[in-house]
């Protein structure tokens, strides 16, 4: 079934480009900014190299969406989100969804011009914030990723 074999593809690939750049942000690109620049260079600093990133995010966030629907609707698994063993299916969704409202409403909308306007009056503040985000959601990436390798090799914790 090949088609199968390329949603797949493109869903992991997508998977791997998508968190991985979150990875390289939190792990790398964050703290590399908090040590280069004054607390009130930080974000402006931090907001031109994401800015970027921000639309291989976008790219990649939709790819590894459609694809991941499609692989469900493709296995007709749509009953697992019935059922608790299948926790990471509906992380995945969680994850893409959040990562979907931030990057397409939240950041572009809200978001930028909150921090930038806050971050004039409290840049430590704002970049503390923009720090904790990113671990949180890598976090959740990475243990969903882990979860969703496990279950899809049958290793079903429930």
């Amino acid at each position: 079934m090949m088609e199968f074999g390329l949603a797949r593809v493109l869903h992991v690939l997508g998977v791997v480009l998508w968190i991985g750049g979150v990875a390289m942000v939190t792990t790398v690109i964050l703290p590399a900014v908090r040590r280069v620049a004054t607390p009130e260079e930080r974000v402006q600093l931090f907001e031109r190299i994401e800015h970027r990133f921000a639309w291989q995010a976008r790219v990649t966030t939709l790819v590894t969406g459609l694809s991941g629907f499609y692989l469900v609707h493709l296995m007709n698994a749509w009953e697992r989100f019935h059922q608790l063993a299948y926790w990471w299916m509906h992380t995945m969704v969680l994850v893409w969804v959040l990562f979907t409202v931030m990057l397409f409403v939240l950041e572009p909308l809200v978001l930028r011009r909150l921090f930038m306007r806050t971050a004039v009056r409290q840049p430590e503040r704002v970049f503390t914030l923009m720090q904790r985000m990113h671990w949180v959601l890598l976090t959740l990436s990475l243990l969903t990723a882990a979860g969703a390798v496990a279950g899809s090799h049958g290793w079903l914790w429930l």
